[in-house]
């Protein structure tokens, strides 16, 4: 059976995202996953595979069942992937990183409050803290499809961080903006603690950030 170019397409910008994650210090070896939604499925990085994944190596999970489809197994993993998708039909991708600073944060058992008002990105006034599960838990999956309800990114405790997007490149810009953030965060508190943007504030800056970026109308 032949295989849809839009689906080949997915896979290699997939495949180059994980290097990219890699590249880039946000995962390394075979931590962290990631994948996207393909019709009524998901296309996820296979278990214990890292930045040396092909394209063709993704496997193919049905989100309604469970069914898995492809050569090597999905990531430990899937279930959360598929827990986001489950409830946010309006997200296409999921990033999974152990990047070092929010990782950090998320075994100091912290959230990310809005001290700086980039917290928006993650499509509220905070990033949420998961209690911590085993991975691979239906626990975990739980906790995060409820975390990610109203949210582009949640940190897992003593574990990592997960970033969504409309499309592959929101995710893994949310993914990169909130390590960033953590970072910072982290050497703000080595000072003090922070004054955090009430909700007044960051209900004005998402409200700017439903527009933010687009080209004004111009009529013909």
């Amino acid at each position: 059976m032949s295989v849809p170019f839009v689906e080949i397409a997915a896979r290699e910008d997939a495949a180059a995202a994980v290097r990219l994650l890699d590249a880039r210090g946000l995962n390394r070896g075979s931590t962290g996953n990631l994948s996207v939604r393909c019709g009524d499925a998901m296309l996820i990085t296979p278990t214990g595979m890292g930045s040396e994944v092909c394209g063709e190596d993704f496997v193919r999970v049905f989100l309604a069942d469970g069914r898995v489809e492809g050569t090597w197994q999905p990531s430990s993993e899937w279930h959360f992937h598929q827990a986001v998708y489950r409830a946010r039909p309006d997200l296409n991708a999921v990033v999974h990183t152990h990047s070092p600073n929010a990782t950090a944060l998320a075994c100091l058992d912290r959230p990310l409050p809005a001290f700086h008002y980039m917290i928006a990105v993650a499509g509220g006034d905070t990033v949420p803290l998961v209690p911590y599960h085993t991975f691979g838990t239906e626990a975990l999956s739980a906790a995060v499809g409820e975390a990610m309800a109203e949210r582009k990114a949640c940190l897992l405790a003593h574990h990592g961080l997960v970033a969504a997007g409309a499309t592959l490149a929101e995710a893994m810009k949310v993914c990169q903006e909130i390590e960033s953030l953590c970072e910072v965060y982290l050497k703000a508190l080595a000072v003090a603690e922070p004054r955090v943007l009430d909700r007044a504030e960051m209900d004005e800056v998402i409200a700017r950030f439903r527009s933010y970026g687009r080209s004004a109308r111009r009529d013909a």
